[in-house]
């Protein structure tokens, strides 16, 4: 069953006057095809999840996105762990030429700019912090970054690289096993993901590991060395030193602080 986050169920007039939701869901298995009378974008957080649309497939992952026209008969699955930021709002807040690209060409090569966005609003609302007046401010921007006149196209075996690494960092993945794996040479893979993601495909690595491993401490109670191993790190200490370069916490209290944050949200 997908699976909702709790945030605010519905946010009234964000654009105009039409209602618009925001929230985080999961998928399992293969539910039979649905349709709904709203616009919908699927954006992926982490993981990869299947998508049929109106009968065309594709893998979603960190570079790639959906549009789900009102009307259109859409399916969603995955065998994995995954979440996703789902935005239903009235099409006609969109631009009629970008609402017509969409629909013709319904899934989306996610910009550096529009990841990132879509990652902060992630966050936002897994924190509680998402108010009616915090996503007035960010939803215009969201909107541009994914229907940009001219978005970037993802090169398809980097898109297919990233959602096939996304469930198996605990392996020890470096720059040429990447590489053999999307079948490309290594200097074309440092070429396309600093054209694509403004990265290289080291540091793209350790962020994908380091948020992976602050999710789990956050929303499970798993020991920070399983956490460690199930991340990619090589121990608990390089975890520890991972996680303290980027938030200056050890990995207890960034748990301790995040339960706490969870913990006066719920008590306001």
């Amino acid at each position: 069953m997908p699976y909702s986050a709790p945030v605010p169920a519905r946010v009234r007039g964000l654009f105009m006057t039409p209602p618009i939701s925001i929230d985080v869901r999961s998928y399992g298995a293969a539910h039979s095809a649905h349709r709904h009378e709203f616009a919908q974008f699927v954006l992926p957080l982490s993981g990869s999840l299947e998508i049929d649309i109106a009968g065309a497939g594709s893998r979603l992952g960190p570079c790639r996105a959906a549009f789900v026209e009102p009307g259109a008969s859409h399916s969603q699955m995955s065998g994995g762990p995954n979440r996703s930021l789902i935005v239903d709002l009235d099409p006609a807040v969109l631009e009629p030429a970008a609402g017509e690209r969409l629909m013709r060409a319904p899934f989306v090569a996610l910009t550096p700019a529009a990841n990132k966005l879509i990652d902060y609003m992630g966050l936002l609302l897994d924190g509680g912090g998402a108010s009616a007046a915090s996503l007035r401010l960010w939803m215009p921007l969201l909107l541009d970054t994914l229907v940009m006149p001219e978005p970037v196209r993802s090169h398809p075996r980097l898109g297919t690289l990233l959602a096939g690494i996304e469930p198996e960092l605990e392996r020890p993945w470096t720059v040429e096993t990447m590489a053999v794996r999307a079948g490309l040479s290594v200097s074309r893979l440092h070429a396309l993901f600093r054209a694509e993601l403004d990265t290289t495909p080291r540091a793209w690595l350790a962020e994908r590991r380091l948020k992976k491993a602050c999710g789990w401490l956050a929303h499970t109670a798993l020991p920070v060395a399983e956490i460690a191993y199930r991340a990619g790190y090589a121990d608990q200490s390089a975890f520890t030193r991972a996680l303290r370069r980027a938030t200056g916490l050890t990995p207890a209290a960034y748990r301790r602080q995040q339960r706490e944050q969870e913990s006066a949200h719920r008590n306001r």
